[in-house]
């Protein structure tokens, strides 16, 4: 929760209101206390937008919509005014976190409490078809787990059954990868899509993923219509079942809400969470515990409209941080030790007032640790650098703590550098999930986020003010890619073997590749999938050389790029061909054997032979007795904007405040050693700069940079 602006209200329809839970486009959701002293989420609607009489007509939609539902595990409405200058919405404020942030920290749930939690909501979804309408955007960000059980909530998108879309945007609603196959498609959408919907959300809560993957919106939203959803993390044979049925891709063969509390034989023992794993109770108690610490209903101060005052603000940062936990008659602060190389010292004042301190959160004990390592090492090298300098306006130091590549250790990582004030900015994580799991936290504290190796293409959280993806994604590497095997005059028709053992990242590239070259060249594709672990490539290599493909590019992981390359080797095919840069490494030699010579990769890695980073190479060989690996010169890079960024913020003796320099590196341009650096639309990386590396003489050789144009 983040403290009231200087621009916001103090009171709305007799809520006194403590702090922002939330904002979007349309307006902006806050903690309200009545004046009886309940609590209320409060939505208020932008001036610019209670002007519009056909925003007001959406609006008391949404408002007559929640009232018409009647269910203890659906969120109730407190009061409204539709008709006020300012149009606002009170439903009762649940204190607990949602179920993508429980699963994001502690991990998937057991089949018995998937099935409770599916009978709860089920429950929940039958009162809202009973009452004639349709949820239409059930995922785990809309349901809150409280003191109490689940509670379904944001009616914002709900429609009366058959009634006609008010506005074009009303076409495809929902979320993807939560929504169903006639909502992908823009068909009508009925009380039977938001069982498939629920089914989603289930699958997610007992795999920790969605069932559709996740990424780019059209790829997830042709795997919701045209593919199975992967089940394979559900061990439960009855849980897997149920699902299977609730995701049916014929709306008429799911089961209706009403269907499934009968369905489901499990229930919540008493009213009890009892049925929930005890760390996820915990955070439940934990989140409520600190409703303790909000202040009460006093006027205004004079001079602050709208503000609490300043003592009570730090209260309500902490609460929305989940920092503070108040149990037993006290109040601690949870720490996790994972590791902290530079803790002595921290914070201290005098001479050491002057020094600052860049975090790193990474891999490094985990599958990825290796280029966790080398990210950190990278890091280390531009401090060492910038703490050389004889006119530094600053000391740095560098905190490393090591999240394993595990989506719990992950966020308690971040919480501990949100919480610690002499952090200024955070390199990591490593990976996606790592990454999606810590986005809420960073962007809660404003905390700069540069990642340099997490190239997801999207993330499902609503705000990323604070993160910076400094790394082209995996998609767009596919540019790059079509202009090394298409665009050549020897080359009409690209084949294209995708292996699922590769994982989300391969499926996805290996798709946005086929319709790169289809939609912007005169080339032609032929695709193939195979299922992870198939080991026997040639008949589908065989098939891929008899639709005269005359280039060719594997989307996978090592083993099944090496598979590829001996069974191409096997064959009379001279072409170009390529795999993924996930499957560059030892491993891929010495499993393809001489099948590798001549393999190339596109990569966001600059390789260690580049003249540009010849300087850093030998800075490396002198502290650590080697070449860097890859992904260590993206983080000097990384560094050094953030450094940059640091330099030119820096006065007396005050560091930056943190939200200061994530609007510093927004705009910032930085010149490094791997590629330019600048950010454009969501902080994204702009261009699509790469580079190219192949085996040659049996060993991999950097090649040169690619041209960063996308025609």
């Amino acid at each position: 929760m983040e403290e009231l602006r200087a621009s916001d209200p103090s009171w709305i329809g007799g809520h006194r209101l403590l702090g922002r839970l939330g904002a979007g486009g349309m307006g902006a959701v806050y903690l309200g206390r009545a004046a009886d002293g309940a609590l209320a989420a409060v939505k208020v609607i932008l001036p610019e937008h209670a002007g519009d009489a056909d925003f007001r007509v959406r609006f008391r939609r949404e408002a007559e919509a929640a009232r018409r539902v009647d269910s203890p595990w659906a969120v109730r409405v407190t009061g409204s005014g539709t008709e006020d200058e300012r149009p606002w919405l009170a439903t009762e404020f649940v204190p607990g976190p949602a179920l993508a942030e429980a699963v994001a920290r502690c991990g998937p749930l057991p089949a018995p409490s998937v099935q409770v939690l599916g009978r709860l909501l089920a429950r929940a979804l039958a009162s809202v078809h009973a009452a004639g309408l349709v949820h239409r955007d059930v995922k785990p960000g809309n349901v809150l787990l409280g003191a109490d059980g689940p509670r379904l909530i944001d009616f914002g998108v709900a429609r009366v059954t058959d009634a006609t879309a008010l506005t074009a945007t009303d076409l495809v609603v929902g979320t993807p990868g939560f929504l169903a196959p006639e909502q992908a498609t823009g068909g009508a959408v009925g009380p039977a899509g938001d069982v498939f919907s629920l089914g989603c959300l289930l699958a997610y809560a007992a795999t920790g993923r969605p069932p559709f993957g996740s990424g780019a919106v059209d790829a997830l939203l042709y795997r919701t219509v045209h593919e199975p959803p992967d089940l394979g993390g559900v061990s439960d044979p009855e849980l897997s079942a149920l699902l299977g049925t609730m995701l049916d891709k014929d709306p008429a063969a799911r089961p209706t809400a009403a269907a499934l509390d009968r369905l489901i034989a499990v229930d919540a023992p008493n009213g009890s969470i009892d049925w929930l794993p005890g760390d996820v109770v915990r955070l439940i108690a934990d989140r409520a515990a600190t409703i303790l610490a909000l202040p009460g209903i006093d006027a205004t101060r004079a001079g602050e409209p709208g503000a609490p005052a300043p003592a009570r603000r730090r209260l309500l940062l902490l609460a929305g941080a989940g920092a503070v936990a108040v149990a037993g008659g006290g109040a601690f602060a949870v720490r996790e030790w994972l590791r902290d190389d530079d803790a002595a010292g921290s914070g201290a004042g005098g001479s050491e007032a002057r020094t600052w301190t860049v975090g790193v959160q990474a891999d490094l004990s985990g599958p990825r640790a290796a280029d966790g390592r080398a990210q950190e090492r990278g890091v280390r090298l531009a401090v060492d650098r910038f703490n050389s300098r004889t006119d530094k306006p600053f000391g740095l130091r560098v905190k490393v703590l090591d999240d394993r590549g595990e989506t719990a250790a992950a966020v308690r990582a971040a919480e501990r550098f949100a919480r610690d004030h002499d952090v200024l900015a955070v390199i990591g994580p490593t990976d996606d999930p790592a990454t999606t799991a810590v986005l809420g936290t960073y962007d809660e504290a404003m905390l700069p986020l540069v990642t340099v190796s997490s190239q997801q293409i999207s993330f499902a959280v609503r705000s990323m003010r604070s993160f910076f993806q400094a790394v082209p994604s995996d998609v767009a590497l596919a540019y790059p890619i079509r202009n090394r095997l298409v665009l050549r005059p020897d080359v009409r028709r690209l084949g294209v073997l995708v292996d699922r053992a590769g994982g989300q990242s391969a499926y996805l590239t290996g798709y946005f590749l086929n319709r790169l070259v289809v939609d912007s060249t005169d080339g032609t594709t032929y695709p193939r999938v195979v299922p992870a672990g198939t080991r026997d490539l040639a008949p589908v290599v065989a098939d891929l050389l008899a639709h005269h493909s005359d280039a060719f590019f594997h989307a996978g992981d090592p083993a099944g790029a090496a598979r590829a390359a001996r069974t191409l080797a096997a064959t009379s095919y001279k072409g170009p061909r390529m795999a993924m840069h996930s499957a560059m490494g030892a491993r891929f030699l010495k499993h393809a054997g001489d099948a590798a010579e001549n393999w190339e990769f596109v990569s966001p890695c600059v390789g260690a032979t580049a003249p540009a980073v010849k300087q850093f190479a030998a800075a490396h060989r002198r502290k650590y007795g080697s070449a860097p690996a890859p992904w260590a010169a993206e983080a000097y890079d990384a560094a050094g904007l953030v450094l940059a960024a640091l330099t030119a913020l820096a006065r007396k003796n005050r560091p930056p405040a943190r939200a200061d320099l994530v609007a510093k590196i927004a705009a910032s341009s930085y010149h490094g050693i791997s590629r330019d650096y600048a950010f454009g639309e969501g902080n994204r990386l702009k261009g699509q700069a790469a580079h190219l590396h192949g085996v040659r003489g049996g060993a991999f050789r950097y090649l040169g940079p690619l041209a960063t144009s996308k025609s």
